[in-house]
């Protein structure tokens, strides 16, 4: 299973008017990392970055004004998330402003049933909340101290240890260390000689009297050569 932790930063709020300005994501494939990334500025084609945007991801005209148009990012990015669940924080403000992009460039949209929204799922999970990226990571013990601003890519980065904290991810992960070891355990003994301990109490027999008569006479008609005296010419020996 493969799924793709995005996130977007904005010239604003206005998802029809305001522009797409970054785009970070993270790949996991069955719900561990693999350290494929995807990561870019966008040039929002003389929209100018609203103050309280700006404050907020601290990222200016000046610093996009040699960035492609989205136009130009739309083959990778389609490429890296194409067959793959979508998880955002909030999805539907992200989602609003990808699909206005793609609409403009004449593209369908995407749909919402490749998206899942881990704010929804924060609010089902903990409905007392706080439930806010930053405050995810203070309950789950995830070093967020490196987010002085908001970014897309760091951003998505964080949410993708919140969101296997959220389904329960480590927790299967566990699972599967463990696994892993005892395999790995099974395998290392396996190499080694077998030793096989004796019951501390034995089992009771569970031959009847007349099996053994039977047995007995079988081995006769079979003869010396038979592969029962063998064995138990063995055992007698021990």
């Amino acid at each position: 299973m493969r799924e793709i932790i995005f996130d977007t930063e904005t010239t604003g709020l206005d998802r029809l008017d305001d522009r797409v300005i970054e785009i970070g994501g993270v790949e996991l494939v069955n719900r561990f990392p693999t350290g494929r990334t995807f990561h870019v500025y966008i040039n929002p084609e003389g929209k100018v970055v609203h103050p309280d945007a700006l404050a907020v991801h601290g990222i200016s005209n000046d610093q996009l004004a040699d960035k492609p148009l989205f136009a130009g990012i739309l083959h990778d990015f389609l490429d890296f998330i194409d067959g793959a669940k979508l998880i955002a924080h909030n999805a539907m403000f992200d989602m609003g402003f990808i699909n206005a992009e793609l609409n403009r460039l004449g593209h369908p949209p995407i749909h919402n049933d490749r998206v899942v929204d881990t704010l929804a799922l924060a609010r089902r999970k903990h409905p007392m909340g706080p439930n806010s990226l930053d405050a995810l990571c203070r309950r789950y013990g995830i070093d967020n101290s490196h987010r002085t601003m908001h970014g897309a890519l760091l951003d998505s980065q964080l949410l993708a240890e919140v969101y296997i904290e959220l389904i329960g991810g480590k927790q299967a992960a566990l699972g599967l260390t463990i696994a892993e070891q005892s395999n790995n355990q099974q395998t290392s003994d396996a190499s080694g000689p077998i030793v096989i301990s004796r019951r501390p109490v034995p089992l009771a027999p569970r031959l009847t009297e007349s099996e053994k008569l039977a047995h007995a006479k079988l081995v006769e008609k079979i003869g010396e050569k038979a592969i029962w005296n063998e064995r138990r010419a063995a055992v007698e020996l021990q």
